[in-house]
């Protein structure tokens, strides 16, 4: 469709799942050059090419080219299809990986989009499932993207190394989004959360809530933490354990932290009590990040703002993360859009860490694909 010369060239391989999903939305094709040239292990590792596989599963008419080494990727879009699917993703990263970018592209399918994902569902790396089904799913209604086909679904835990979790996860399709005016996160008023275990002691799930616990009710009473010890086929192939928490507040706004064990095999025994402490001081840190978007979500809240309908938007963010300030490059590239950044102090705010007030106008995206009834 676009000559050559509206080609974006890229080098290296970091942030190749924001630059595939971009290029998808934008239309515009794109090359990475130099992916990993210099290593003794060249070219694309198996995890992503995973996620290219899925980038070709979801769209119709994509062009993927790699070369031998795996070094060089074109990538050609074609149009979001959906419909019903299934994924087996690479134990090395998790779910949350391929997950996180299906969330950026699946209110613009043709069809809803309908899939089962397979391998690891919470480790130390990724957002883990847990959270993103606490956090991105109320910030997507927030949007206009709801209704009852909206759904993440656990049906199998996997830790790793071996994985074997099962995930579904459901989206509706939607012809605009709404803009969003969020700038104030209110106070919290409770705090939720999921400690799981999968083949060790059921008990360790109750340690790591108690001594959460020990530390978070000198805050707040309403705090409920649910148990889930998954057994038999439904916990997976390796032994682990880990805690997600949300803090919820009046407005609407959640915040979220986690931790899981290290994998079987790697590093130190983790006590569950540590875990559990360590993961409620999380929560407290990004309580004092603060926004109206938990540090884990602010891309996703930044692409929906830019393909809103051209009317202003504005988030009021926490300290921007790198990954995040490298997406704002990158939607200034595909989409020419420029958000206007404004740093609220302490002082203004009366409570925590320095915010960002991000504002934009929405380039008035539609999604054209979408099948009219």
């Amino acid at each position: 469709m676009a000559g050559e010369a509206q080609c974006l060239g890229y080098a290296g391989c970091n942030f190749l799942r924001q630059r595939l999903v971009l290029s998808t939305l934008s239309g515009r094709p794109l090359k990475i050059r130099k992916i990993r040239a210099k290593e003794e292990d060249p070219g694309l590792r198996d995890f992503e090419a995973s996620f290219i596989r899925l980038m070709d599963k979801v769209t119709n008419g994509s062009r993927i080219e790699i070369n031998q080494t795996g070094t060089t990727l074109y990538y050609q879009p074609g149009l979001l299809y959906g419909g019903s699917l299934e994924h087996d993703c690479s134990p090395s990263r998790s779910i949350g990986y391929y997950l996180e970018s299906l969330l950026c592209l699946a209110p613009f399918m043709k069809h809803p989009l309908k899939i089962v994902l397979r391998g690891v569902t919470n480790d130390q790396v990724d957002p883990s499932v847990d959270v993103l089904k606490a956090t991105a799913l109320p910030l997507l209604k927030k949007f206009g993207i709801d209704g009852e086909s909206l759904e993440i679904k656990i049906n199998r835990r996997g830790m790793p190394p071996k994985g074997g979790g099962e995930v579904l996860f459901a989206c509706p399709v939607r012809k605009v989004l709404q803009p969003i005016q969020f700038t104030d996160p209110g106070k919290i008023k409770r705090i939720r959360g999921t400690a799981y275990s999968v083949r060790v002691s059921p008990q360790m799930a109750n340690r790591m809530v108690e001594s959460a616990r020990s530390i978070l009710n000198k805050f707040l009473p309403d705090i409920y933490i649910y148990t889930d010890h998954m057994k038999g086929v439904s916990s997976g192939k390796s032994p682990g354990f880990g805690m997600c928490l949300t803090a919820e507040t009046i407005n609407g706004t959640i915040l979220s932290a986690e931790l899981a064990s290290n994998p079987q095999g790697q590093g130190a025994a983790v006590l569950p009590e540590e875990l559990g402490q360590n993961c409620a001081k999380l929560l407290l840190e990004e309580v004092y990040r603060g926004g109206c978007v938990d540090s884990t979500n602010q891309s996703l809240a930044l692409l929906l703002m830019t393909l809103g309908q051209r009317d202003v938007s504005k988030v009021l963010l926490g300290p921007l993360s790198p990954y995040t300030i490298e997406f704002l490059r990158h939607l200034r590239s595909f989409f020419q859009i420029m958000f206007k950044i404004e740093t609220k102090t302490p002082e203004e705010e009366h409570v925590g860490g320095e915010k960002v007030l991000m504002t934009c106008v929405g380039i008035g995206f539609s999604n054209l694909s979408k099948t009219i009834r």
